[in-house]
C-alpha cells in the first residue's frame, strides 16, 4: 500500500478498536475527576505483545497529519455541540480551532516511539510514549467517542506501526439520542415534568429520533431483505443510515435515500466504515479490519451484490461514506 509516496507492505490489523478511555485524555477533554494517565490500554497483554512483536517490545509508530486532520473535522460537532459533560465543556470550540492549528503546523508523517509497560502485572497490555505526537493524540482525542486502530506495516524491511484516530458516530448518536440532564441542556429537547413528588421532578424525555418508524418504512417497501444475507424478517433488519445520524442535516436525517436495510453484522460493519460499496454495487472491505475477522464475516472484497438498492441519490450518500466514514 502507498501512503504519502511511501510503499509499505501491508502485515495486519490490530484485531479490536481501542476505545480512548477517560482516563488517557488530557485534563481538559475528561468527564470524571482526576488528572489521568499517559498509558493507554490496549487489550489482552498476550495478543498486543504477539502483535507487536514479543515482551518488552519497543516500536516504532506513525501518525498522518491529514488523518489527524480529518478526525477533528469529522468530530468538530461534537466540539461545538457536546454530547456530554467534558471538564472545559465551554471552551472545547476555542480549543478545538487551536489543536487543528496544531495539527497544520505537523510533516505528512509524524513518528513516534510506543513502548510497552511491562512494569504493569496481570493480564491486561499498556503501552506508553514521551513523544510529543503521542500526547497530540490525546490532547485531541475525546473519551467514549473516540476511537483508536493500529495497523501493522513492513517498510524497507523494518515493522511500523500505522495508528489512526476515529470518531465514534454510533456512541455520539446514542448519547445525543436521549438527554437525561437537567439545566440548559435539557432545552435541546420537549420535555414535561410530573411530579411525583413535590420537590422531585420526572422529566419524560422524547426520542428525537422523529421520523424514525416512516424512515425505515419506506426503506422496507423499497428492499425487504438485507441485499447481503438476503434475510427478510423484518425484527432482525436495521435501517442504517449510510451518512451517519449525527453528521446529518434535519432532511438527511430523515430520507429513505440516505438508507440501506442490512442485517446486524452488516450494519454494524457499515456504520464503523469497515466496509462501503461502490456505485457497481460491489463491496470494499477495508484494511483496518484485522485478517483474522476479514476471513470470519462471510463476504470477500469486491463482491457483487445484485440486489443494493441504488440511485443516484443513493450513490450521491455513498460517495460520502466511501470518503469519509470508510475506514480506507
Amino acid at each position: 500500500m502507498i501512503i504519502e509516496g511511501n510503499n509499505f507492505s501491508f502485515i495486519d490489523t490490530i484485531d479490536n478498536p481501542i476505545t480512548v478511555a477517560d482516563s488517557w485524555v488530557i485534563n481538559s477533554n475528561k468527564l470524571g475527576a482526576g488528572n489521568g494517565e499517559a498509558k493507554l490500554y490496549v487489550g489482552s497483554k498476550d495478543l498486543m505483545e504477539q502483535f507487536h512483536g514479543g515482551t518488552g517490545f519497543v516500536v516504532s509508530c506513525f501518525v498522518l497529519k491529514k488523518d489527524l486532520l480529518a478526525y477533528m473535522e469529522m468530530i468538530k460537532d461534537e466540539y461545538f455541540n457536546p454530547s456530554q459533560e467534558y471538564r472545559k465543556r465551554e471552551e472545547l470550540p476555542d480549543l478545538w480551532q487551536e489543536r487543528v492549528d496544531k495539527i497544520h503546523a505537523l510533516h505528512d508523517i509524524n513518528t513516534f516511539t510506543v513502548v510497552e509497560q511491562e512494569q504493569i502485572t496481570g493480564s491486561r497490555g499498556y503501552v506508553n510514549s514521551t513523544d510529543s505526537i503521542y500526547k497530540l493524540i490525546r490532547e485531541i482525542s475525546l473519551p467514549l467517542v473516540s476511537y483508536l486502530s493500529i495497523m501493522k506495516l513492513e517498510y524497507e524491511g523494518h515493522m511500523m506501526f500505522y495508528w489512526k484516530l476515529f470518531a465514534d458516530y454510533e456512541e455520539i448518536e446514542k448519547r445525543k439520542a436521549f438527554i437525561y440532564s437537567y439545566g440548559s441542556s435539557i432545552s435541546r429537547i420537549e420535555t414535561s415534568v410530573s411530579e411525583v413528588h413535590e420537590d422531585t421532578p420526572v422529566y419524560h424525555v422524547r426520542n428525537i429520533r422523529e421520523g424514525q418508524e416512516d424512515y425505515r418504512k419506506k426503506l422496507l417497501e423499497e428492499c425487504p431483505f438485507c441485499p447481503i444475507t438476503m434475510i427478510n424478517e423484518e425484527s432482525l433488519l436495521i435501517a442504517s443510515h449510510i451518512k451517519p445520524w449525527a453528521l446529518s442535516d434535519p432532511i438527511e436525517k430523515i430520507d429513505p435515500n440516505n438508507g440501506l436495510i442490512l442485517s446486524p453484522l452488516y450494519d454494524k460493519l457499515f456504520d464503523r466504515g469497515f466496509i462501503t460499496f461502490n456505485d457497481d454495487k460491489r463491496v470494499v472491505i477495508s484494511n483496518w479490519l484485522s485478517r483474522q475477522v476479514q476471513g470470519r464475516i462471510g463476504i470477500s472484497n469486491n463482491q457483487l451484490f445484485q440486489f443494493l438498492p441504488l440511485n443516484s441519490k443513493r450513490c450521491e450518500y455513498l460517495d460520502f461514506h466511501r470518503q469519509s466514514i470508510f475506514k480506507g
